[in-house]
């Protein structure tokens, strides 16, 4: 409420006035201190109000920072938590791969030299098949060769045995094994004419289906040998073989 400046109040010693003073005709002066006083009060509280919200607006703002940031950082530690368990796998799928990949060119080479020793084994089977096909036919060859030899020492058997008697007295010869089955050892006296009990040989082979001789003592040339055993092998005549290689002995004698 306003205070009002009363003037007549003022005279000293509180006497009644005798009459109208001057500070009674002044004009009265309000100077409102009660409402200034009033407003101060409301302008403090909204003050302190504005204040105490902005003092909590500020805490909350805080507070919601440190959240975020707190936030953030988890999310930041479970990221790298990530990136190395990423890494982890990463580095555990190379290992990997380079293993598979070790795995996979061992396996290429043990492939490899599997297809080259069965390619090997296959032509060995291959070759060894042809020389058993070669051996057969060579056999066979041989077989049917000495059953036709077989066939014609039969058939000459018939005729031979009267004419090699007659051959073995004229021609003082014997006939002896050789210590093999295909082997002959013809015997001859009387080819020495210093020595008439001296003794020639040679061995006949028989294995095969031209006579050849593999020994004879005393040593012939060869070569006479040869032409010897060429007609007896054109004629196919025992006569003439033991008649030629009496003389190619009573030749060599008497040298």
């Amino acid at each position: 409420m306003a205070s009002v400046f009363e003037p007549s109040l003022s005279t000293a010693g509180g006497r009644p006035p005798t009459g109208p003073s001057l500070a009674d005709t002044l004009p009265s002066i309000n100077f409102g201190f009660d409402e200034l006083r009033d407003r101060m009060a409301k302008f403090t509280a909204k003050f302190d109000a504005f204040i105490e919200q902005g003092r909590k607006r500020v805490l909350e703002e805080r507070n919601q920072f440190h959240l975020n940031v707190a936030e953030l950082q988890e999310d930041q530690r479970m990221k790298k938590k990530d990136i190395e368990i990423f890494q982890l796998k990463a580095s555990t799928a190379q290992q990997t791969i380079a293993k598979e990949i070790a795995e996979t060119r061992e396996m290429q080479a043990t492939i490899s030299s599997l297809t080259a020793q069965r390619d090997k084994q296959a032509a060995t089977r291959d070759a060894l098949k042809a020389q058993i096909a070669a051996t057969q036919r060579e056999i066979d060859a041989r077989v049917a060769a000495q059953r036709e030899r077989a066939a014609q020492l039969e058939a000459q058997a018939r005729f031979n045995v009267p004419e090699l008697d007659f051959w073995v007295t004229n021609l003082c010869l014997r006939i002896e094994g050789a210590g093999a089955e295909d082997r002959l050892k013809f015997v001859y006296t009387h080819v020495d004419e210093k020595n008439w009990e001296r003794e020639a040989w040679f061995e006949l082979s028989t294995g095969s289906r031209d006579y050849d001789v593999r020994h004879c003592r005393p040593k012939l040339e060869r070569e006479k040998v040869e032409r010897v055993l060429e007609r007896v092998n054109e004629t196919r005549e025992l006569a003439v073989l033991l008649k030629g290689m009496r003389e190619l002995f009573v030749e060599a004698l008497k040298v």
